[in-house]
């Protein structure tokens, strides 16, 4: 049995509301939030980025198990915000979990499917016997040109997985990608702010590669739709999952439990993960969880997961964190985002 035998998180305290943003440029604070299906977001302190975050979501399973810090064989992290073009935040991040210096580093960019990638190379090196756990971590500060539809939704926050082959959580059943030169959103080098292809994001783009990344990873494991207990998605905003849940035939009541982006908005490449971390408070032994995070330029990755009784031992208060907030004003965003309006 190969999968995750842990799982992290970490959320910011400092939460944003739609209705303060839409106000500051003069929108219809609530034509904006119905549109979007987003109360509010995440924002991450200014003295947090990518790489803190990603300590707070990792650095409790190593408290929680020593042992992690020799036998872990692998580090990864997926982001769209490094601090570093040319520095590896992976590195950065063994280091300040201080395990041994025994293991294989790299960062991972494909926009919000970063980390799911990552995963699935853990996956493969833990199934091979190469190494005998690996840490995967998503991690974003996520940010937008300020009055930009974007800066609504773009979200703060990260998760860490461990994965190895003994007490065994989640156990990786399947998994398919779907990927094609869609280019429905970008950041070029040296500039600050991600750009959109505005219509194109939707179905040429998120619809068509989550289903079908689904769609074959079904067929493959000839799992049927009402095999599955709960689903997650990636939640760019808070209409998207629903409609994508109802076109593969799946209801509300599958996506209810893994659809937190209207309290927290679209932390990019933990996005999909946060869903996957907020079923986890709630899944029960033997119920199969589909997963299928999306990356913009385009892909996505779909993976079925079968719960374990170790959830009982390794389960999270999710929710107790994403209570845990004070809301701050626009200007005092725009500081901790550093950006100028």
């Amino acid at each position: 049995m190969i999968g995750i035998v842990d799982y992290g998180f970490y959320i910011p305290k400092y939460r944003i509301k739609t209705k303060v943003i839409a106000n500051q440029w003069g929108k219809c604070a609530d034509k904006v939030e119905r549109s979007l299906r987003i109360t509010e977001k995440a924002v991450a302190g200014k003295d947090e980025d990518m790489c803190t975050m990603a300590y707070e979501a990792a650095s409790p399973l190593i408290a929680s198990d020593p042992s992690l810090k020799k036998s872990i064989g692998a580090v990864f992290i997926g982001s769209e915000t490094f601090p570093y073009a040319v520095k590896p935040t992976s590195v950065i991040l063994a280091s300040m979990l201080n395990l041994s210096n025994n293991y294989l580093s790299y960062d991972t960019q494909f926009a919000c499917k970063a980390a799911t990638g990552a995963l699935i190379s853990a996956y493969a090196l833990v199934k091979s016997g190469e190494v005998t756990h690996a840490l995967v971590s998503g991690s974003d500060k996520a940010n937008a040109r300020p009055g930009d539809a974007l800066e609504y939704s773009a979200g703060s926050g990260a998760t860490a997985w461990i994965l190895g082959q003994e007490k065994v959580v989640l156990e990786i059943k399947g998994w398919h990608s779907y990927t094609s030169e869609t280019p429905d959103f970008w950041r070029r080098t040296g500039t600050p702010f991600p750009r959109h292809a505005g219509r194109f994001t939707g179905m040429p783009a998120y619809f068509t590669h989550i289903i079908q990344a689904v769609t074959r990873l079904l067929d493959k494991t000839n799992i049927k739709v009402d095999d599955i207990s709960r689903v997650v998605f990636h939640m760019p905003n808070g209409t998207f999952p629903i409609k994508v849940a109802k076109k593969l035939g799946f209801s509300n009541q599958h996506i209810k439990d893994s659809y937190i982006v209207p309290q927290l908005g679209n932390s990019y490449s933990t996005s999909a993960f946060m869903g996957l971390v907020a079923t986890l408070e709630r899944a029960q032994k033997d119920e199969v969880i589909l997963f299928a995070s999306y990356g913009s330029g385009a892909g996505s990755d779909a993976i079925l997961f079968r719960v374990t009784s170790e959830i009982e031992t390794k389960r999270k208060k999710f929710r107790d964190m994403i209570s845990r907030k004070e809301y701050i004003d626009y200007n005092t965003y725009a500081k901790y985002m550093e950006v100028t309006t």
